[in-house]
């Protein structure tokens, strides 16, 4: 586990144990950090270039891993007081970089699929999903510093 640029968030490299039969993709366990409690786990299939976001969440702490495809998540800590206010964390996840991503409450995130083939993005949350406890921001039409476009060089 490492912590990132962002206060609260961890990322921890996940195992794949494969043979000639295929591979185990090790997520998250109840007896390991960082999980905390259990509220539902869910997928989510986002298409190449096809951008998800902006969310926050006011309770919900969010565990991601990309299982298959290619995503580019972003966040952004919006925080009051929090020592990393204004931060932009970038990550690239998936068959190549896998791991779980453990996002606290209230910070700002989404993802765009990358590549060729949609991405899956499984999600074991903390709290079952609550319409109430969720905001959601246009990608493009806000106030967070970031630009989903393709970068070249």
């Amino acid at each position: 586990m490492s912590e990132s640029s962002i206060d609260g968030v961890i990322i921890t490299p996940l195992k794949q144990i494969a043979d000639e039969r295929g591979k185990v993709m090790h997520m998250m366990r109840a007896d390991t950090p960082p999980f905390e409690q259990f509220g539902e786990v869910y997928f989510s299939v986002v298409y190449p270039q096809v951008i998800k976001g902006w969310h926050i969440h006011a309770i919900m702490t969010l565990n991601y891993a990309v299982i298959a495809g290619t995503i580019k998540l972003v966040l952004f800590d919006d925080r009051n007081g929090s020592k990393t206010k204004g931060s932009i964390l970038e990550l690239f996840l998936g068959e190549s970089n896998y791991a779980l991503v453990t996002i606290p409450p209230g910070i700002w995130n989404g993802f765009k699929g990358v590549g060729t083939i949609p991405a899956m993005v499984a999600n074991c949350s903390t709290h079952p999903y609550d319409p109430e406890e969720i905001e959601r921001m246009d990608p493009f039409n806000n106030d967070i510093p970031y630009d989903w476009a393709l970068k070249h060089g």
